[in-house]
């Protein structure tokens, strides 16, 4: 019902709320006490994590001295069930000297229909909440899933959903992408999965590097002693080639002892796939797994080496 609502008789009051978060140069300000009020909390944390700064407010402290946080160029988005809690309609006062666009989010059957005969439930008047707020948006439900129809339950789902709504079309109206999502989810299994390769390479004297004309005694030495599995070929710190174990072992097949005679530039895969520091740990794990390779060479715009990344490296993030 709540869905019909918004693609039908909500529609345009749903989008006005949109609008007036998207256009908002602060905060949205979310507030709400009671189950509305840990409705209002989650609403808050999802605004953040996708690209609308936002912060909830309690409103008993508020009226305590918390309404210092609320400034001109915020919006605040206000829970009630009823649209009739006291500690909520004490800010309204504030609000509205301030000139901070309001948007409520009530049970008030502003657009809902009549489960009996799907006509439009308009009740005598409007909560409080709803008449005093620039925008009301309706998440009414028929019943609680409460056996007594008391607890907060099926309208708190509700409430959740639209709030989430919300959130989802002002994502999609910024065009909130994968990657901002995970410049804001360092952490947690999120974090993992959305690492880049940069916080996961090898750097400085732990990347495995040769010239040209090193020859393949150092090559294999440098090999070992880094225990990458492979070496990158630099010219001036520009690289040049790859030499991997597997290198090595089809050199020694082919050449015999002879083939310790060679210089790395003689024995290395020239033009190697290589990888960007910024891409995503699971683009580098996507390639190895093309090209059925363990390590790959991480370089810069210009050629220039700046680490490598192993298969080893990519395990931590629960990719695999």
């Amino acid at each position: 019902m709540l869905a019909d609502r918004i693609a039908g008789p909500m529609a345009n009051a749903f989008n006005r709320a949109v609008e007036l978060i998207y256009g908002c140069s602060g905060r949205v300000v979310v507030t709400g006490i009671g189950k509305s009020g840990i409705i209002a909390r989650k609403i808050a944390a999802t605004l953040n994590s996708t690209g609308t700064p936002a912060l909830f407010m309690h409103p008993v402290e508020a009226v305590h001295g918390d309404l210092g946080m609320v400034v001109r160029g915020d919006t605040v988005l206000a829970l009630s069930s009823s649209g009739e809690t006291e500690e909520i309609l004490r800010l309204l006062a504030t609000l509205k000297r301030l000139q901070v666009p309001l948007i409520a989010l009530t049970c008030d059957q502003i657009y809902a229909k009549d489960a009996g005969t799907g006509a439009r439930a308009t009740p005598a008047a409007r909560s409080t909440l709803a008449e005093a707020a620039d925008v009301a948006l309706d998440c009414s439900v028929v019943e609680e899933a409460c056996s007594l129809g008391l607890a907060p339950t099926a309208s708190t789902t509700s409430m959740l959903a639209l709030g989430d709504a919300l959130a989802m079309a002002l994502a999609d109206k910024r065009g909130f992408k994968e990657e901002d999502f995970a410049n804001l989810h360092p952490g947690g299994k999120l974090g993992k999965r959305l690492a880049r390769v940069e916080s996961l390479m090898h750097t400085g004297d732990a990347v495995p590097r040769v010239t040209p004309r090193t020859t393949m005694p150092d090559v294999i030495y440098e090999m070992s002693r880094k225990k990458l599995g492979v070496t990158a070929v630099v010219e001036s710190e520009k690289l040049v080639g790859i030499i991997s174990d597997g290198d090595l072992r089809r050199l020694l097949e082919l050449k015999g002892k002879d083939a310790l005679d060679l210089a790395a530039g003689e024995c290395m895969t020239r033009n190697p796939r290589t990888i960007g520091g910024n891409e995503f740990a699971a683009t580098a794990l996507a390639l190895m797994e093309e090209k059925k390779i363990t390590s790959l060479a991480v370089v810069d715009g210009s050629g220039q080496l700046q680490g490598i990344v192993h298969l080893h490296d990519l395990w931590g993030t629960e990719m695999m």
